[in-house]
């Protein structure tokens, strides 16, 4: 599963300030019940791998289940007991900014009731608020 870009244009990114709400992607555009976020956040790859095996575990192969986002900017750490100054860290991995109104991940093929469940582990491994929306 790709939830990461092949190559990027920048090797570290600038972090900049998450404002607003979510004008592209706030829509249940493949399935029939989207998880939408409620909040501003960061999310890293391994965060969305593990909601989506959440969310397939579940779902027992049943179904059909869309990622409906792309960690497309690298975050950075330093490494431990370094002075200050002397520059960013190194990039350590993807992440996902993600505004309110935003849909992280699509489901079609199942109930309701089902849907619900599904979500609801999954949000468990999410750092943001969310909830259930409908087509």
């Amino acid at each position: 599963m790709v939830i990461q870009p092949t190559r990027t244009k920048f090797r570290k990114h600038q972090r900049r300030r998450l404002n607003g709400v979510a004008a592209a992607g706030n829509t249940v555009a493949f399935g029939e019940f989207g998880l939408m976020a409620m909040e501003l956040g960061h999310i890293k790859t391994n965060q969305i791998e593990s909601a989506r095996k959440a969310l397939t575990h579940f779902l027992k192969r049943g179904g059909k289940v869309w990622v409906r986002m792309l960690a497309d900017h690298t975050y950075t750490s330093r490494a431990a007991e370094s002075r200050m100054g002397s520059g960013k860290g190194d990039p350590v991995g993807f992440e996902a900014r993600v505004k309110p109104g935003h849909v992280i991940f699509e489901i079609a093929g199942v109930s309701k009731l089902d849907a619900t469940e599904a979500f609801r582990l999954a949000s468990f491994k999410l750092p943001i608020a969310t909830r259930m929306v409908e087509k």
